[in-house]
């Protein structure tokens, strides 16, 4: 019973940990992208 119970954990947080991994990679490709674009629009307008 303790084998599979240490098994589990392991499985929840190395998912856990790839979660939040894709998690702030996304968030920080999204903000370059953004702030691209936003730099971009400022530039057209001018």
């Amino acid at each position: 019973m303790d084998e599979q119970l240490r098994i589990v954990l392991i499985i929840i947080v190395s998912v856990s940990i790839f979660g939040l991994l894709v998690f702030v990679l996304v968030k920080n490709y999204l903000k370059n992208k953004i702030d691209n674009l936003v730099k971009n629009e400022k530039k057209k307008l001018k």
